[in-house]
C-alpha cells in the first residue's frame, strides 16, 4: 500500500464529529432514548466521541456500546448450519424502544452495515436504527446509506481511505492510500 496523502489533519476530523453530533440531536426527537453502537474497531471510540459532545451540548449522557460483527459478515466461510454467536459485542442497555445511531469509520460496499444490522436486530426491536460515518467513500453493494457522515469522498477502487484515531492508532487523520 502506498501512501497518497493526508485528507484531514486532527482538528478537522474532530470538527467534522462535533458536527455529526449536533445533526444528530437535530434529527432526534427524544434524547432520552439516544444509544450509540460503535461497530469494532474504530466505530467504538467515534460512538464514545459522539457520546462526549453529545454530553457537552445537551447535558446527557448517552450510552455507548460495542458490536462485533466478525460472525455476521457474509465473506467468512462458515457452516450455514451454525448459528452465529456475538462474540466480542457489549452492549450494557437494552436496544428494544430506543434510538440507535450505529457508528463506524469508513462505508463503502456497505456489508459491514448489513452484518451489524444483522447482529442488531436479534438483540430486540430497537424504535430506529440509524448509521454515522466519518467518511463515505462510494462504491455501494448494498441499499445502504449513512443518515450522518462526516465527509464524502469518493475514491477509486484502487484507493483506501484509513481513518486514524488516537484511541486506536495514536493519531487523528484521515489518509489515501494506493492499493
Amino acid at each position: 500500500m502506498k501512501f497518497k496523502s493526508v485528507l484531514y489533519d486532527a482538528e478537522t476530523l474532530n470538527r467534522s464529529i462535533k458536527r455529526i453530533a449536533h445533526e444528530i440531536l437535530e434529527h432526534t426527537e427524544n434524547p432520552g432514548k439516544l444509544c450509540l453502537v460503535g461497530i469494532k474497531t474504530r466505530g467504538v471510540p467515534f460512538a464514545e466521541r459522539l457520546s462526549e459532545c453529545i454530553e457537552k451540548i445537551e447535558g446527557i449522557k448517552v450510552p455507548v456500546g460495542v458490536l462485533d460483527i466478525t460472525s455476521y459478515r457474509d465473506d467468512l466461510k462458515e457452516n450455514a448450519l451454525t448459528e452465529p454467536e456475538i462474540s466480542l459485542t457489549d452492549i450494557g442497555f437494552d436496544t428494544e424502544g430506543k434510538e440507535i445511531i450505529l457508528t463506524d469509520d469508513v462505508i463503502c460496499t456497505g456489508r459491514t452495515v448489513r452484518a451489524a444490522l444483522s447482529a442488531l436486530l436479534k438483540m430486540g426491536r430497537a424504535e430506529k436504527i440509524k448509521l454515522a460515518a466519518i467518511v463515505d467513500r462510494g462504491h455501494r453493494e448494498l441499499p445502504i446509506r449513512p443518515d450522518f457522515v462526516g465527509k464524502n469522498i469518493p475514491t477509486s477502487k484502487s484507493e483506501l481511505i484509513k481513518v486514524l484515531l488516537s484511541e486506536t492508532d495514536g493519531k487523528d487523520s484521515i489518509e489515501l492510500y494506493e492499493k
